[in-house]
C-alpha cells in the first residue's frame, strides 16, 4: 500500500538504472535543476552531482560494522569518508536509537556546518550553521526529494550535501511518543 506522506509511488521506482547500484537520478530540483543521486548500498557509496552542484561523495570504508538502518551500511563516522567538490569534509552521524533526534547527521564542508535531523516520521530538515534551509524525504533506496523553505536561499553546496546525507542515511524518525503508544498497544489484550 502506498504511503501518501511520501512523494514517491510504491509501484514505480522513482529512477531507472542498474538495480545493483540502487536508484539513480536525475531528481528534478525546483532550484537547482537535475540532480543525479546514486546510492550503491552493496559497495557503500553515495554520489551526488548536477550541472549547478559540486560533486559530493560519501564512501563506507572497509571493516565497517553493517547497519541495516543506514542505507550506506554504517553510522560509524570513523568508517565514512565525505568529499565535497574533491576536497575533504567531515561527517558525524549520531547513533540512531530511540529518540528521533538520535538519527541526526552532522557534516562540515567548506566552512559550513550542516545538520540533517528528522522532523517527522518521513522527513528530515537540513540546517546550515543552525539555519533551516528545507526538508528532505528519502525512502532509503537512493530516491530523494527536497522541499526548500521560501526565502531560505540555499547554495549549491547546501543542496549537494543535503541530497548526499538523505540518500546515505534515509530521512525521518518516529517520535518517542509514537513508540510508547505502540508498546502500550502491543501489551494490551487483543
Amino acid at each position: 500500500m502506498h504511503d501518501p506522506s511520501l512523494p514517491f509511488s510504491d509501484t514505480e521506482p522513482p529512477f531507472s538504472g542498474d538495480s545493483t547500484a540502487g536508484p539513480s537520478g536525475p531528481v528534478a530540483d525546483d532550484r537547482f535543476g537535475p540532480v543525479d543521486v546514486r546510492l550503491d548500498a552493496e559497495r557503500g557509496t553515495v554520489a551526488v552531482a548536477g550541472g549547478a552542484l559540486p560533486e559530493v561523495r560519501l564512501v563506507r570504508g572497509g571493516g565497517a560494522k553493517p547497519n541495516r538502518y543506514a542505507p550506506i551500511g554504517t553510522r560509524d563516522g570513523a568508517r565514512l569518508t565525505l568529499t565535497v567538490d574533491g576536497g575533504p569534509a567531515g561527517i558525524r552521524p549520531a547513533r540512531a536509537w530511540i529518540p528521533r533526534r538520535s538519527y541526526r547527521v552532522d557534516a562540515r564542508a567548506g566552512g559550513s556546518r550542516y545538520r540533517l535531523v528528522p522532523c517527522s516520521a518521513t522527513a528530515s530538515r537540513l540546517l546550515r550553521d543552525g539555519r533551516r534551509l528545507g526538508e528532505f524525504t528519502s525512502r532509503g533506496d537512493g530516491s530523494v526529494a527536497a522541499d526548500w523553505l521560501p526565502g531560505a536561499d540555499p547554495r549549491p553546496q547546501d543542496a549537494a550535501v543535503g541530497y548526499a546525507l538523505a540518500a546515505a542515511f534515509g530521512t525521518g524518525g518516529r517520535s518517542l511518543g509514537d513508540l510508547l503508544v505502540d508498546i502500550v498497544d502491543a501489551l494490551l489484550p487483543g
